[in-house]
C-alpha cells in the first residue's frame, strides 16, 4: 500500500474487498485469503505471488523483456495442451476446504 501511496480504505476499494477486511489483515487478527492474495496479483500486475506469500523474489516483479515470449498455462486454461495430463483429464473445479466447516470453490 506503501509503494501506490494508497490507505487502507483506498486499497480495499481498488481491490474490491470490504475495508474491514484490510483492517483485520493489518492488525494480524485474520490471514489473507487465496481469493483476497489473488486479487491484489490481479489488480497490481507488478505483485509477484511469491514475494507476497513468501517473502522470496523482489518488489515490484521485474518484467521480462523476450521477443519470443510464451505465457505459463493456468488451472482453467482453455488450451487442450496446456491442461489435459495424458489421460484426457481437465481441471474443471477446485474447492477449498477450511477447519471450520466452510470451503471456497473455484471454477472455470
Amino acid at each position: 500500500m506503501d509503494a501506490y501511496q494508497l490507505t487502507g480504505s483506498l486499497f480495499a476499494d481498488k481491490i474490491g474487498v470490504q475495508r474491514s477486511s484490510i483492517s483485520h489483515i493489518l492488525s494480524g487478527r485474520n490471514k489473507p485469503s487465496l481469493d483476497f492474495v489473488l486479487k491484489i496479483t490481479s489488480e497490481f500486475n507488478d505483485v509477484d505471488i511469491n514475494w507476497l506469500l513468501h517473502g522470496k523474489g523482489v518488489f515490484p516483479k521485474k518484467t521480462e523483456t523476450k521477443s519470443n515470449s510464451t505465457t505459463s498455462p493456468t488451472l482453467f486454461s482453455t488450451n487442450k495442451e496446456e491442461t489435459e495430463n495424458g489421460n484426457g483429464k481437465k481441471i474443471q473445479r477446485i474447492v477449498v476446504f477450511y477447519n471450520d466447516g466452510t470451503f471456497d470453490e473455484y471454477q472455470k
